[in-house]
């Protein structure tokens, strides 16, 4: 009886394989799209260190703002 719940299951992920692979392949491209006009942008803009300080000052704001216990309020 356990041999026809292991293969249900198989079958189940067998079938599903096609779709998490071509999902999985189109998140990957959205994000390397993303990517590349995000680099794009920066290499374009005057100005790549003042991005760079902003993106480390808004990185340590967010983890100061962890250490000290401060959430977000709740709907």
């Amino acid at each position: 009886m356990d041999l026809l719940l292991a293969t249900g299951t198989v079958t189940k992920f067998l079938i599903w394989l096609p779709a998490l692979v071509v999902g999985a392949g189109m998140v990957l491209a959205v994000l390397i799209l993303l990517g590349r006009a995000l680099a794009d942008s920066v290499r374009d803009w005057g100005h790549p260190r003042l991005l760079a300080a902003g993106a480390v000052a808004l990185l340590a704001v967010v983890v100061l703002l962890t250490y000290l216990g401060v959430s977000l309020p709740r709907e």
